[in-house]
C-alpha cells in the first residue's frame, strides 16, 4: 500500500512524531473496565437473524460494539446504508475503503421494514462517506427517513452523516425531512485532524453542525462525538467541547479509541472512568443538554435518552431506564 494511503502512516507521516513514542502495543491486556458480558440472549439471536435475512449492515455488529446487547434490549440500533466501502481512509476506522459500487434503490424500504419488525423506538441511520456521489449520499438518508415515518411512525430517527464535503444542498435535503436528531461526529480534537481524519476539516464539520441547527429551526437536535486515546489533553477536549457548543451542538458523546489492527493508529493511553466523569462534568458546565462519556461509550450509546420517546422500550433494561 502507498504510504499516502496508509491509515497507520497517513501521507507518509511519522505518526510517533505526533503521538510520541510511548504508545500502547496492539496486543495487551486491556484495563478491567473494558470487560462486559458478551451478547447472546434470545432477542439478540432473533434480531441478528432478521438483519441477516434482510441483507442489512448494522454498525452494532460490524464494529463489534460492546454495547450491542444492551442497546438492542433498549429498543435502539444503528444501521449503515450506502454499502460498506468508504471513499475516505481515517486512521482509526475499520471500514474498508476503495471505490464504492453499492447502489440499491430499495435499501431505504428494507431498512424501514426491519426497524418496524424489530420494534425499535429509536433508530440511528449512518453511512460510509460517499464522496463519489453527486449528492454525497443525501438522497439515501432522505429515503430512509421517509420510509421509517411510513412504516414505523412511532420510531424516532437519528441520522449520523458524513460532512457532505461541506456542501449545503445535500445537508438541506436531509434536514428538510426533519430527523429527530442530526449527528455528525468531529471524532478527534482539531490538532489531530491531519493525523486521524485526512480529507476532513474540523472547521467544516462545525459549520455543518451549525447549519443543521439553523435549518432545523429548533425541531432537530444536533449532536456530535469524539474519541480519546490519541494523545489529546483534558484541556484540548474541553476547548473542543466549547467550540461545538458555540456552533449550537446540544448532545455530546465521548468514548475511548480502541485500535482495530496494526494497520491503524496506535493507542497512546486508556483514559480512566474517573477522567471521563470529569469530562462529562466539564461538558455539562458548558451547557450541553445531554452528555454520555465513558470508556465504552459510542456515538449511539443510549441514543434513545437524548430526545423524548413516543413509547417505552422492549426489554427489561428499557423498562428500568
Amino acid at each position: 500500500m502507498s504510504a499516502t494511503r496508509s491509515r497507520a502512516n497517513p501521507g507518509g507521516m511519522d505518526v510517533l512524531s505526533v503521538l510520541g513514542s510511548n504508545v500502547r502495543p496492539l496486543r495487551e491486556r486491556k484495563p478491567p473496565w473494558f470487560k462486559v458480558p458478551p451478547p447472546g440472549g434470545e432477542r439478540y439471536r432473533e434480531l441478528t437473524e432478521l438483519i441477516r435475512s434482510e441483507n442489512l449492515h448494522t454498525v452494532c455488529q460490524e464494529a463489534a460494539c460492546p454495547n450491542v446487547g444492551e442497546c438492542w434490549e433498549r429498543g435502539t440500533a444503528t444501521f449503515m446504508i450506502l454499502g460498506d466501502t468508504c471513499t475516505r481512509r481515517c486512521g482509526f476506522c475499520n471500514v474498508k475503503t476503495g471505490k464504492p459500487t453499492w447502489n440499491d434503490p430499495l435499501e431505504p424500504a428494507r431498512v424501514a421494514r426491519s426497524i418496524a419488525r424489530m420494534g425499535l423506538r429509536h433508530a440511528v441511520i449512518t453511512s460510509v462517506d460517499r464522496d463519489d456521489l453527486p449528492d454525497k449520499g443525501a438522497a439515501a438518508f432522505v429515503g430512509v427517513i421517509r420510509q421509517v415515518r411510513r412504516q414505523a411512525p412511532d420510531c424516532r430517527v437519528e441520522v449520523l452523516t458524513p460532512d457532505f464535503q461541506g456542501q449545503e444542498m445535500p445537508l438541506a435535503k436531509v434536514i428538510a425531512e426533519r430527523p429527530d436528531v442530526f449527528n455528525h461526529n468531529v471524532e478527534v480534537v482539531p490538532r489531530l485532524y491531519p493525523l486521524a481524519r485526512r480529507g476532513s476539516e474540523f472547521a467544516r464539520s462545525c459549520r455543518v453542525l451549525a447549519l443543521a441547527g439553523e435549518l432545523g429551526e429548533g425541531e432537530v437536535v444536533t449532536k456530535s462525538g469524539l474519541m480519546v486515546g490519541l494523545g489529546e489533553t483534558h484541556e484540548e477536549l474541553v476547548q473542543t467541547f466549547a467550540a461545538l457548543r458555540a456552533h449550537g451542538v446540544r448532545v455530546l458523546t465521548v468514548g475511548q479509541y480502541l485500535r482495530p489492527s496494526e494497520r491503524h493508529l496506535p493507542v497512546v493511553r486508556y483514559w480512566h472512568p474517573d477522567e471521563f466523569a470529569a469530562l462529562e462534568r466539564a461538558a455539562y458546565e458548558l451547557g450541553f443538554d445531554h452528555v454520555a462519556a465513558g470508556p465504552l461509550v459510542r456515538s449511539s450509546y443510549h441514543a434513545d435518552q437524548h430526545v423524548p420517546q413516543r413509547r417505552g422500550g422492549v426489554g427489561p433494561l428499557a423498562a428500568s431506564a
